[in-house]
């Protein structure tokens, strides 16, 4: 058993709120026996309204629990109040929005032969076991988008969250419970490393869902590729926010700032690389520069506070080495930030070269990077510009220059004229370094189901 620790250390305050030791290997293997004997067997044997009125349950529990929910993610890495609020109410969409569409996505899908007699239908059955490994940015959330398509499918699930959430992992176990789902349909594990890549080659489990880094994507990967599991991906991102025209500056540097500085800029598809015509880029700086002035990291408990602490010492001594280098390979600083304890103030960096490993960096906290561009192609282009490719935003007054944009920037989501558009219904994935595959959405329920066919001959 490796010597991992799960810990909650408050990274408002550095006081270390609970432990807990990884699972023993026996404590795994019956984890794994849960879920691959009664709870693929549920699976099974569950009709899909069975599951859907389950999902509601698990919708109703998390508005019910709403307050004790947000308080532990508060505590774990540093959400302020509201937003911690907030991601609850997206999980009670999320549980909603798939138990109102699980009846009619399951349902047999009818093929039109091309010859021969008798029928054919493709039919949507459970996978098997799947290992979810979550990120301790959005505890809950992620968790649904997991979750919710797992449970209309009938897969049973493995649950193994980031090593700073043990209390918001056993919050969501302790409510799945309580909703009526059985024993070894969704199984809380504390596991290592090396534990987890057991748990990848063993033949019990049929596939592998990560939110998380680049690394860790790669490295759960190589491991499922060689036992031949499928794998859904959702990593990182450096997303482009495009200003080609406007005819409200105000609403659009509004935009730009919640885009950036949503959960303290720990956002895997929060907007990063602000991309800005010539006529406009003075003015989008001195109102944006401005705008963030007004951040202040601040308690997470106050219902006042917009801006957290970054997630833990660790992640602010990282943002710190990446600004440090940022300066000294060239970067201008427009606005110049400052650490305060685990948190930071907005920083605004301009004029980036193109070989500075800020041009291509993922900045996980309040730190924004602007581009000047003279013409649509030199925006795309700059867009285009990095191994990310999850979301992106387009502003433009021209409907048609944004659809053209929309259809030439490689990422798996553009939203146009707006942000925080996401919604349970919408698919959320990436290209390129940020991911394979998609979560939420009728997609997202495609992803580790056996998609069977059975023929009936006649005649």
């Amino acid at each position: 058993m490796s010597d991992t620790i799960y810990a909650v250390t408050n990274p408002a305050t550095g006081e270390v709120i609970s432990r807990r030791p990884t699972d023993t290997d026996e404590a795994l293997h019956a984890a794994v026996q849960a879920a691959a004997g009664p709870g693929r067997e549920w699976g099974r044997t569950t009709s899909v309204d069975q599951r859907a009125d389950l999902l509601r349950q698990i919708a109703n529990l998390h508005a019910e629990r709403k307050e004790a929910l947000a308080a532990i993610i508060v505590e774990e890495m540093g959400k302020p109040i509201e937003q911690a609020r907030g991601e609850i109410d997206f999980c009670v969409d999320i549980y909603q929005y798939f138990a109102d569409v699980a009846t009619d996505a399951m349902a047999d899908e009818p093929l039109m032969l091309r010859g021969g007699t008798g029928t054919a239908v493709l039919r949507r059955s459970p996978l098997g076991t799947i290992l979810g490994i979550m990120p301790w940015n959005f505890p809950y959330y992620q968790v649904a988008r997991f979750a919710g398509a797992n449970l209309v499918i009938g897969n049973p699930m493995l649950l193994k969250h980031a090593p700073q959430c043990p209390n918001s992992a056993a919050a969501i176990a302790e409510l799945f419970a309580d909703a009526g789902v059985p024993a070894g349909v969704l199984t809380n594990i504390y596991a290592s490393n090396e534990q987890i890549a057991d748990l990848i080659a063993d033949p019990r489990v049929q596939g592998v869902s990560l939110t998380g880094s680049e690394r860790a994507g790669a490295a759960v990967a190589e491991v499922a590729g060689r036992h031949l599991k499928k794998v859904l991906l959702e990593l990182g991102g450096s997303d482009p926010f495009i200003v080609m025209s406007t005819d409200n500056l105000d609403h659009v540097v509004e935009c730009a700032v919640n885009a950036r500085m949503d959960n303290a800029g720990q956002s895997c598809n929060a907007a990063k690389r602000f991309i800005v015509v010539d006529d406009l880029y003075d003015a989008f700086m001195q109102r944006f520069t401005d705008a963030l002035k007004q951040f202040q990291p601040g308690d997470p408990t106050d219902e006042a506070t917009a801006l957290g602490p970054l997630s833990s010492a660790a992640a602010a001594d990282r943002l710190e080495d990446q600004l440090r280098r940022a300066k000294k390979q060239g970067a201008e600083v427009a606005l110049a930030g400052e650490r305060i304890g685990n948190g930071f103030t907005p920083t605004v960096l301009t004029g980036i070269p193109a070989d500075a490993d800020a041009y291509r960096e993922e900045f996980f906290g309040p730190v924004a990077s602007v581009y000047r561009v003279a013409t649509e192609a030199e925006a795309l282009s700059v867009a285009n510009d990095t191994p990310f490719g999850l979301g992106s935003f387009v502003f433009s007054t021209d409907p048609e220059q944004a659809i053209r944009m929309a259809d030439q920037i490689d990422a798996g989501m553009v939203f146009i004229n707006g942000v925080f558009a996401e919604g349970a219904e919408l698919p959320f994935g990436g290209v390129k370094r940020s991911g394979i595959g998609r979560e939420l959405g009728r997609v997202g329920l495609e992803e580790f189901v056996n998609k069977k066919l059975i023929r009936v001959v006649t005649g």
